[in-house]
């Protein structure tokens, strides 16, 4: 619909452009005017403002004056249409309002983006907002875009599994991105897509069946999650250590306010701590907090390291810690 609407007001704008043309080109030969003087009563006649001719007309300009009046007002009458229409359409407000979004977008580094506004995407972009992250949406849904709108959340309009879609929510500049479509199918698409248009984006997936793991990974997610799966296990666990549970559950990260697992990277610490063991990083002194597992440069995880273990560089330190206590580890780090 929208490029309808443009096609007709480039048509419009077309269609002026050749009468202006006719016209000059029909004073300059029936009358031998210069292009300024034919120029002027062709702009005079289209616009009908009444200004003087540069000279008495002989009946041939008339004639042809006569057409060219009537010829400018239909094309003027076409593109008032046209332009009418456009706005009553809300298409001129949409148009700004894409203008406005793309503009916001162009600014962003580093940002997630969310393909799809299903339950799994509203879950993730909740708990990226909680820990002030920059998001930018792709949903198609009409009824989503408007409540994304509603919420203020930036979005792009489109399907996520084209490349112009990634391109307008910026997947050259973003950090990571999360496909959440209801197909595996274009979950894959979405993957294959992003890993090619930005190779070092982390890209994560949903994925509804255990084929298709394997097939998003050599796609090139980073990592393959399961709702389904994960929501039956989690139930399993409540029956069978269900105290456990909630603790765990309680140490889950939901934002500023309740926090109470942080990642610490080594390489964004001072240089002075680059080789230095945990207990040289005197967290717990510092900041109350405690350091209970390590991700080492090869991505092997170490639950609850000695403190004599060394942060080598690429290193990153999982702490935790109550609110208060991870805001000074923030403010120190």
């Amino acid at each position: 619909m929208k490029n309808l609407f443009l096609t007709k007001l480039h048509k419009a704008a077309i269609l002026l452009l050749i009468i202006l043309a006719i016209g000059v080109s029909g004073y300059m030969i029936l009358s031998g005017d210069s292009f300024i003087n034919s120029l002027y009563m062709t702009i005079i006649t289209m616009t009908t403002v009444g200004f003087s001719e540069v000279h008495p007309l002989t009946n041939e300009e008339k004639v042809f004056t006569i057409f060219l009046i009537l010829t400018s007002i239909t094309v003027f009458g076409y593109a008032v249409s046209a332009f009418t229409e456009y706005i009553v359409s809300g298409q001129l407000f949409q148009h700004l309002k894409l203008k406005k979004v793309q503009k916001k977008i162009g600014k962003l580094e580093g940002h997630t983006i969310v393909c799809g506004y299903g339950r799994n995407g509203k879950q993730a972009i909740l708990k990226l907002q909680n820990y002030n992250q920059e998001v930018v949406v792709v949903e198609r849904d009409k009824e989503h875009i408007a409540q994304l709108d509603a919420e203020g959340i930036i979005n792009v309009e489109g399907d996520a599994t084209t490349d112009e879609s990634l391109l307008k929510a910026g997947i050259e500049r973003a950090s990571n991105l999360i496909t959440a479509l209801p197909s595996d199918a274009d979950n894959l698409f979405v993957v294959l897509t992003a890993s090619q248009l930005n190779k070092n984006c982390r890209i994560i997936s949903r994925a509804s069946s255990d084929t298709s793991f394997g097939k998003l990974k050599f796609a090139g997610a980073d990592n393959v999650i399961m709702p389904d799966k994960l929501g039956g296990a989690h139930m399993a666990s409540l029956v069978v250590t269900p105290d456990l549970l909630e603790f765990v559950d309680r140490l889950a990260i939901e934002g500023e306010h309740i926090a109470n697992l942080e990642e610490v990277a080594i390489n964004d610490l001072p240089s002075m701590y680059l080789g230095k063991t945990i207990l040289d990083l005197d967290l717990r002194r510092q900041t109350g907090c405690t350091v209970i597992g390590i991700k080492t440069p090869k991505g092997d995880y170490l639950i609850n390291p000695e403190s004599t273990e060394i942060m080598k560089k690429d290193t990153i330190l999982i702490v935790l810690g109550r609110p208060e206590q991870i805001l000074k580890l923030r403010k120190l780090f």
